[in-house]
């Protein structure tokens, strides 16, 4: 009996220790992961339009700079201006299971259905710089950004106090941002119903210039063969009026005094172009939104109340208030 005892006591013993061997390591499984998929820190995804002028440019820097202060870890992605590229970059996010998505629309419409698939994922969604048009309003809950349709219409108000004594017709020429974006429609709007308190400004032609330097110089070009007699220059941003420079320069006429030139955004090429004299009126778009989204990603993220909309401060420039405000200018 004691042969036969002794084996099954030891087959007991090593079934025990098993036992308890693997109770300890799911246990340890179980923290650990736990640990690692909940550490506190707060992910956002984060889908940029692109790298298509100066502002947006600044842009990407003030978030990239403003996350790393901020503790949250960011997943950047450059859509290059097509919206397929921005739905496949937040279906990412969401697949990775992100605790914030953000984007900047490339346009407004078309957002519905992935904006949904991430509500239905738990994942809060922020607007940053551009606005979409969806009627459900729940699909995300902020956004923060400017006021395209004041900006155009600061743009307009200036140029029907520069035009009150005009006797004709003022021929204006407008350089529209990427066809079906925010600021695009937003600016042409506002700067429309400002220049119809005088029915002496008349906008001859319009055309998309993508918000590129290169656009804006070759809508410009086009612009300078079609119509004879151009007294103003309406571009929806600074890099396109700085384009539309070369174009106006190379047709041997004088920027800022033969052709009026009013922009939108005020970057530091934008604003120098003011202050030589070349430009003649900037409305700001600041691009420093970084610091305020991180705030809203903690607020959001932590289930908290956000106003619905956060509009960025700002202001305009002539050509003596540009020459203050270069030394000090951030972007």
């Amino acid at each position: 009996m004691r042969t036969q005892s002794a084996p099954w006591r030891a087959a007991a013993v090593l079934a025990s220790v098993l036992l308890v061997g693997g109770v300890a390591a799911c246990g340890n499984s179980d923290t650990g992961g736990g640990g690692s998929k909940d550490d506190g820190k707060i992910t956002m995804g984060f889908s940029q339009v692109g790298a298509e002028s100066g502002w947006r440019t600044a842009n990407t820097t003030s978030i990239k700079d403003a996350a790393t202060a901020a503790g949250i870890e960011l997943k950047f992605d450059d859509a290059q201006q097509k919206q397929e590229n921005q739905i496949k970059a937040i279906r990412n996010y969401i697949q990775q299971k992100v605790d914030v998505i953000a984007f900047s629309p490339v346009v407004e419409s078309g957002w519905d259905t992935v904006l949904k698939e991430a509500k239905d994922a738990g994942i809060p969604v922020i607007l940053t710089d551009r606005s979409v048009d969806s009627a459900d309003k729940s699909l995300y809950k902020t956004f923060l950004g400017s006021d395209f349709v004041k900006e155009g219409r600061l743009a307009g108000e200036w140029l029907v106090e520069q035009k009150k004594t005009a006797s004709g017709p003022v021929n204006i020429v407008e350089l529209q941002g990427t066809t079906g974006a925010a600021p695009a429609n937003d600016r042409k709007k506002g700067f429309g119903e400002a220049i119809a308190a005088n029915p002496n400004l008349k906008i001859i032609a319009s055309q998309t210039g993508d918000f590129t330097r290169a656009g804006g110089k070759q809508v410009m070009e086009q612009f300078l063969k079609a119509n004879k007699q151009i007294d103003v220059l309406f571009a929806h941003n600074d890099d396109m009026g700085l384009g539309a420079l070369e174009a106006i320069t190379a047709a041997g006429k004088v920027p800022g005094k033969d052709i009026t030139i009013i922009t939108v955004d005020a970057v530091k090429d934008g604003m120098q172009a003011l202050a030589d004299g070349k430009f003649n009126f900037i409305a700001e778009c600041s691009p420093l939104l970084g610091p305020q989204l991180m705030d809203l990603a903690k607020k959001v993220h932590a289930g908290e109340e956000v106003p619905a909309r956060i509009e960025t401060e700002e202001t305009t420039f002539t050509t003596e208030q540009a020459k203050e405000a270069l030394p000090n200018r951030k972007y």
